[in-house]
């Protein structure tokens, strides 16, 4: 099994579109779940939609959740917060990483079999990437 990923974003337009460019980067292997919006659709993040991406994406090694910006970070800290308490619950990392270059980064890393803190590093080293 590979390192699951999951992509939080206010929109879900935007978590599944750099959820479709990440899973073709990587391959068919790697679970890239996008978890967008509100429960009801609307603009936001919901607690409930997040856990059930890392549900989907928790393959038995790991989850990488990687989020956009403000109350995403929250979403992902309070999800995180009460996995603590659940001995059940998947291990999952908070990647603090570029939304789009560190979706592709740990995803592809992720198809080759690397582990939970192999895969948060490349999604963070994201933040060099220099474009000029």
């Amino acid at each position: 099994m590979t390192v699951g990923i999951v992509l939080v974003s206010h929109s879900m337009a935007v978590a599944r579109a750099t959820a479709e460019l990440a899973h073709a980067l990587a391959g068919p292997d790697v679970a890239v779940i996008a978890a967008g919006g509100t429960d009801d659709g609307r603009m936001g993040t919901s607690i409930d939609v997040v856990s059930q991406a890392v549900s989907e994406a928790d393959g038995g090694s790991g989850v990488v959740v990687l989020m956009d910006m403000g109350s995403s970070v929250l979403t992902a800290k309070t999800l995180l917060a009460e996995f603590d308490d659940d001995d059940a619950a998947p291990v999952v990392r908070l990647a603090d990483a570029p939304f789009v270059e560190g979706a592709v980064a740990a995803a592809v890393l992720a198809s080759t079999g690397a582990d939970l803190d192999a895969v948060v590093d490349s999604a963070e080293q994201g933040r060099a990437m220099r474009k000029l």
